[in-house]
């Protein structure tokens, strides 16, 4: 009985388009769409049910570990429609379960809103790109996206290493090996030890977790590689001082030296709620490593790349409030979300708040749209 209802729910998120599933003691099946948790109208559970619904869909290796950890994570398909990422967790004495939904279908650079240069910069022979953004953000499906473009349009040999695997590429113009920690290799770091040694030409990296995994990176991209990952910063300028601030105090001038000759874009995003609709769109910040701000990598003077990025608008730069300002002025999202995401929201808040001041409407609108960013204001001050 418990498979069914499992099953029910996993059809009910794919036919409602629901990102996840949230299965806790004490409240109702939640699901998160567009962006906000929705409780289902069905009975609370119990310490049982959500035993039952966990045992029906882990592995017995993950339920073992769940026990001797305390927690665990897998993958699995359902049927031909999508697959589903599964963190299980004790919380209290009982047990919660996360899933989130990995459609099969994979988007074009068009469909997820990816700047023009990120094609470009797919077919480079070498470096590393990143994408970086909050749990949530889109980043592996940007990623999938990536992968799937080069395997669509050139000859080469893609390696994936991931925890769990998400997205399953089919071999097209490329091979693709797809390698999952834990199942075919043991750890992040131990399979990029020994990825020089499989003739790769594009090497995918789950996350940079350590140091370690950190230096195989950068060390791939070094040898001739082209490689992608992902961090959690949001911004291109973190994401260069997150990567030096992991090494010891001795190491980051040499870190330093080999971003600056290696690294070649930083894409740092955010998902938005759409404004009155169904829906999330993607914002971008997005940096490429030009010769000035290598140089600015390689003299530490990482404060001043949101400059060089809002100069570099012909290649595609922006930074990420620019993009959320083009959302919100076109109606996409709304001003909630847009100061929400953004990282300097009392600028955007006063920028917003002379659109409304200009604006020639009735009104009864004008004063409504006042009235939001009056008590939007006093929290951005606090």
């Amino acid at each position: 009985m418990a498979a069914l209802n499992m099953d029910r729910l996993l059809q009910a998120c794919y036919e409602q388009d629901a990102s996840d599933i949230h299965l806790t003691v004490g409240r109702p099946p939640i699901f998160r769409m567009d962006g906000r948790l929705r409780p289902l109208e069905t009975k609370v559970l119990e310490p049982e049910d959500t035993v039952a619904l966990m045992k029906s869909v882990t592995p017995e290796r993950n339920q073992q570990e769940l026990q001797e950890e305390g927690g665990t994570d897998f993958g699995f398909a359902f049927g031909e429609l999508a697959r589903f990422r599964v963190a299980v967790m004790k919380q209290k004495g009982n047990i919660a379960i996360i899933l989130r939904l990995i459609p099969n279908t994979l988007l074009s650079f068009e469909q997820i809103g990816l700047p023009k240069m990120a094609a470009g910069l797919c077919r480079r022979p070498r470096g590393l790109f990143l994408v970086t953004g909050p749990t949530g953000s889109g980043k592996t499906t940007t990623l999938a996206s990536m992968v799937d473009y080069i395997n669509t349009n050139m000859d080469r040999h893609i390696i994936t290493v991931e925890d769990p695997i998400e997205y399953y590429h089919s071999h097209k113009k490329s091979i693709v090996n797809q390698r999952e920690v834990g199942i075919d290799v043991p750890s992040f770091s131990e399979a990029l030890r020994r990825v020089l040694r499989q003739d790769p030409d594009v090497i995918l990296v789950g996350e940079l977790r350590d140091l370690e995994t950190i230096e195989a990176a950068v060390r791939a991209a070094e040898t001739g590689h082209l490689v992608f990952s992902t961090l959690h910063t949001t911004s291109a300028s973190g994401t260069i001082t997150r990567i030096i601030d992991v090494f010891p105090t001795n190491q980051q001038e040499q870190i330093r030296i080999q971003l600056a000759g290696n690294l070649i874009a930083v894409l740092a995003q955010a998902l938005c709620a759409v404004a009155n609709g169904r829906g999330r769109v993607a914002a971008y910040e997005f940096m490429v490593v030009t010769p000035a701000i290598a140089n600015l990598i390689r003299e530490n003077k990482t404060y001043r790349i949101d400059s060089s990025i809002q100069t570099g608008k012909k290649l595609g730069m922006q930074l990420l409030d620019e993009h959320l300002w083009k959302l919100y002025d076109i109606g996409k999202i709304d001003i909630e979300e847009m100061l929400d995401k953004a990282m300097s929201p009392g600028a955007l808040h006063a920028k917003a708040k002379e659109k409304i001041d200009g604006m020639k409407s009735p009104k009864r609108v004008k004063s409504a749209a006042k009235q939001a960013f009056d008590d939007i204001g006093p929290i951005l001050k606090t």
